[in-house]
């Protein structure tokens, strides 16, 4: 039975990530109620993308002037001001526009929105519930649409252990930094974090229960990673933490493979949980995936009738693109759902738009799209297709000599007959921004030798890199 609302709008929002790009001109003759309990700009603005980039820019400042010296210029760096980094990141920069954007949909410009700052949870169909007690409101809509985001999953064993940890929603407003941290985790989070901390002057340990360090990369790529890092980092390959521990101000964790670390903080970056299993998603009729998801159709639809779902809480890939893609889909198939037709249908947007790129913004950084070698093998094997790889180390064009790179690469696998890319990873210097012309390359099916030879090529930048990737693959002849 469906709860009676307080008040009935066309559209309800939960969430104000980029479910808070949805409310556009188009819709001011809605009437829309936008769900937030957090800080308005979700997950990106606030403790994800953007700061931890920012982050990232001082890490790097500080790594290049140590490593300067071999480029003949002698710096060092003095000291790290945490709290002036903090401050510029926060107090003035993420904090003003997630301030602002809320000030903003509670004014007088947005008239047709009311901000409801509570936890929400369905009871009943596009009925939800925020807040409890005094505060408690009940509202209903014609469409609800789910983009609630994702959190950080912390092991149990960790929650069992009763010491103090950090993710990444508050690693970055520490007080003070660290002498030692523990990072219990190897994907593009733990990464990074490594990445800016050891960069700081922190001596980082890393506790990576698989042997190869962003497994999830292309298997070269993730090899030579690893390589990399454990180098700069105190790495603990195929660990895991059978014991956790306070010995007054650090923590102490006992590992598997017999030797004990310990630190003043503990970084969990295990993975992501969708946030679909904290709002009762069963009363509203909204049905869930196996793996914790919200499960949509290729038009972001969920089991229910008028409720949609975008992002992290729904998407396989827990990027910051992706979801600003879906959104752009849901905003579109709301209006078309709402404006209804004949042809209602046929409007629908697809949330998809193919190929996913990523990039980690660590040292080295890495950018990737499409298929890695062993993916294409297993493709090629299925359909009775042959591949062709090509590998080119940044210090074979002029630029990533000129950069004295010893260890950055670019990998490239195509089709060996069509011509078409499969797959692009790269890592080293400029990484997640080399990448792009393969993603359009992938998206626009462009092939790989008119790519080569129909095109300049800056001399001496760095996309000669892909330019002698693409010249360097091997294909049937016409």
């Amino acid at each position: 039975m469906t709860a009676t609302a307080d008040k009935h709008y066309d559209v309800i929002i939960i969430g104000s990530g980029s479910g808070n790009s949805i409310p556009s001109p188009a819709y001011d003759d809605l009437s829309i109620a936008l769900v937030e309990e957090g800080r308005f700009g979700g997950t990106c603005l606030n403790v994800g993308c953007i700061p931890t980039k920012m982050y990232v820019l001082a890490a790097d400042a500080a790594l290049n002037a140590r490593e300067a010296g071999r480029l003949g210029v002698h710096a060092s760096v003095d000291s790290v001001d945490w709290d002036s980094i903090r401050e510029r990141v926060f107090a003035k920069r993420i904090d003003p526009i997630a301030e602002g954007g809320e000030a903003y949909r509670r004014g007088t410009e947005t008239p047709n929105i009311d901000v409801y700052d509570q936890h929400a949870r369905f009871v009943g169909e596009r009925t939800i519930v925020t807040g409890q007690g005094d505060t408690q409101r009940t509202i209903s809509a014609d469409q609800v649409i789910i983009a609630a985001g994702s959190r950080t999953s912390v092991p149990q064993f960790v929650l069992d252990s009763g010491v103090d940890y950090r993710t990444n929603a508050d690693v970055m407003r520490m007080d003070t930094l660290p002498k030692e941290m523990i990072i219990l985790g190897a994907g593009y989070i733990a990464c990074e974090f490594a990445h800016v901390f050891s960069a700081l002057g922190v001596t980082v340990h890393v506790i990576n229960r698989s042997g190869l360090m962003v497994r999830h990369c292309d298997g070269d790529v993730a090899q030579r990673f690893t390589d990399v890092v454990t180098n700069n980092w105190d790495v603990h390959l195929n660990t895991v933490i059978d014991e956790l521990s306070a010995d007054g101000d650090d923590i102490v964790a006992t590992l598997s493979d017999g030797t004990t670390v310990r630190g003043q903080e503990l970084l969990v970056a295990t993975g992501r949980t969708p946030n679909g299993d904290l709002m009762d998603l069963d009363k509203g009729g909204v049905e869930m995936t196996d793996d914790g998801r919200v499960a949509v159709d290729a038009f972001g639809r969920t089991s229910a009738d008028g409720v949609w779902a975008l992002g992290d809480v729904s998407s396989a890939h827990q990027l910051k693109h992706v979801a600003n893609f879906e959104a752009t889909a849901v905003f579109q198939n709301v209006l078309a759902c709402r404006d209804g037709g004949a042809n209602a249908e046929s409007r629908l947007r697809t949330q998809s738009k193919g190929v996913v790129p990523s990039a980690i913004f660590s040292h080295p950084q890495i950018g990737q799209v499409g298929m890695t070698e062993e993916q294409a093998t297993e493709w090629a094997q299925a359909n009775g297709k042959e591949i062709t790889v090509k590998v080119q180390d940044y210090s074979d064009v002029a630029y990533g000599w000129a950069l004295e790179d010893t260890h950055g690469f670019c990998k490239l696998i195509a089709d060996k007959h069509t011509g078409r890319l499969l797959g692009a990873h790269f890592i080293g210097e400029q990484a997640a921004t080399l990448v792009q012309q393969c993603v359009q390359m992938i998206a626009f099916n462009i092939d790989c030798r008119e790519a080569a030879s129909q095109q300049y090529w800056i001399h001496p930048a760095l996309p000669e890199l892909l330019e002698n990737a693409l010249l360097g693959l091997e294909f049937d002849e016409a």
